[in-house]
């Protein structure tokens, strides 16, 4: 059985990274988390734009991500940057998140008396979390303990060909050893919806399906727009997908061939393994911050013309199947599978070498995101108005 070289936490879950997590509880102290984080190596940011003025079925939701942000295994210990007057539920955000095993610290700025101070007092305090988190050491654990998060974007015609149906045999491979995938993107399920209801283990999981994609399309109809006024992207256009369905069939190839097991709304940590179908749209802040709070401990990112992101504290192992994207985009790309176009190459064998590569991300190897710090660009999916 493969393995990867991971950090275990108490909760039972394995990370493939160990940074202490500084995590905005509203953004209006964004400024004061990226300067902690600045000041401090072994940490990783988390900065939105929600915490206040909003819904409550919104900040329900900042709650819920938040706490899942700081369950993530990725993460050693939390700290907690707050205003003092933003609507997030502090208290029991800490409380969720302290009952995994970990450390977690909270300042405040108002009570602390200025971003100045706030910001001296958090490096202080990340400083000696950082030396607690130094002490772990990275062991032996099977794939099983790979929970795997599947993105595509800035999509083009060699998307659906070659790296999606390669994320695919590596989300079997995964699924197989008794591990986990999730596959978002509701917006690019829209016309294959059908299809990728087959997969489900039962009628309740396809039903599922049906569900969000129903209530994704509603979405755009409640402002009179056509949600196919956004979805192709320009840039989908450009690389040579003509329809939404177009889209779609290439993005549902991500599933591989695994029964779809469960159902989730965003950024929900899923309570059984196999391959499972989280709520998202497709823009990248949004569908990478709700996988790490799914608990996802490495993403797989399948781009025809060359996205950038990362997320700040999950790694994000970007493939293309586009020569010229590989070419252009050197220092965004991590694999290049484009000789299977070329005829080199069968996508089995791709996807093996993807489920390879993904393994050595989760025992360590750095991705190009992490390399490049492309990593910081993250926001919370929001259903309702600011207010």
């Amino acid at each position: 059985m493969m393995e990867f070289m991971g950090y275990g936490r108490a909760d039972g879950s394995v990370g493939t990274r160990n940074y202490v997590g500084v995590l905005s509880a509203v953004v209006c102290v964004n400024e004061v988390v990226e300067n902690i984080v600045r000041q401090v190596q072994g940490t990783a940011r988390f900065t939105h734009h929600q915490g206040c003025c909003q819904t409550p079925l919104d900040i329900h939701i900042v709650n819920d991500t938040l706490i899942n942000l700081g369950k993530n295994p990725n993460l050693y210990s939390v700290l907690l940057v707050s205003l003092g007057c933003e609507s997030t539920d502090l208290s029991g955000v800490i409380e969720a998140i302290a009952a995994t095993g970990k450390r977690v610290e909270h300042i405040v700025v108002q009570e602390v008396g200025g971003s100045a101070r706030t910001t001296a007092q958090g490096i202080l305090l990340a400083q000696d979390m950082v030396r607690e988190a130094s002490l772990e050491q990275r062991k032996s654990f099977p794939i099983s303990k790979l929970v795997l998060g599947m993105k595509c974007g800035s999509s083009d015609t060699t998307s659906g060909l070659v790296p999606n149906p390669a994320i695919g045999v590596a989300s079997d491979f995964v699924v197989a050893a008794g591990g986990t995938s999730v596959l978002g993107e509701v917006t690019e399920f829209i016309g294959a919806e059908h299809i990728l209801a087959k997969h489900a283990a039962n009628e309740e999981v396809a039903q599922g399906i049906f569900k969000l994609v129903e209530r994704m399309e509603q979405r755009a109809m409640a402002v009179g727009e056509d949600i196919r006024g956004g979805q192709p992207t320009g840039g989908n256009i450009k690389g040579g997908l003509t329809t939404i369905e177009e889209k779609s069939l290439g993005a549902i190839a991500k599933a591989g061939s695994a029964p779809i097991q469960a159902v989730y709304e965003y950024g929900q940590r899923p309570d059984k393994p196999g391959l499972v179908v989280m709520d998202s749209p497709g823009r990248e802040p949004e569908i990478l911050t709700g996988l790490a709070a799914a608990g996802c401990n490495v993403i797989v990112f399948a781009t025809g013309r060359g996205a950038p992101q990362g997320f700040p504290f999950v790694p994000v192992l970007k493939i293309t199947g586009s020569r010229t994207a590989a070419e252009k985009m050197i220092d965004h790309i991590d694999m290049n599978l484009s000789a299977v176009i070329d005829g080199g190459d069968t996508i089995p064998d791709a996807g093996q070498r993807v489920l390879e590569e993904l393994v050595r991300v989760a025992s360590g190897a750095m991705t190009k995101a992490e390399l490049s710090g492309y990593v910081n660009s993250m926001d919370i999916f929001m259903r309702g108005p600011v207010i």
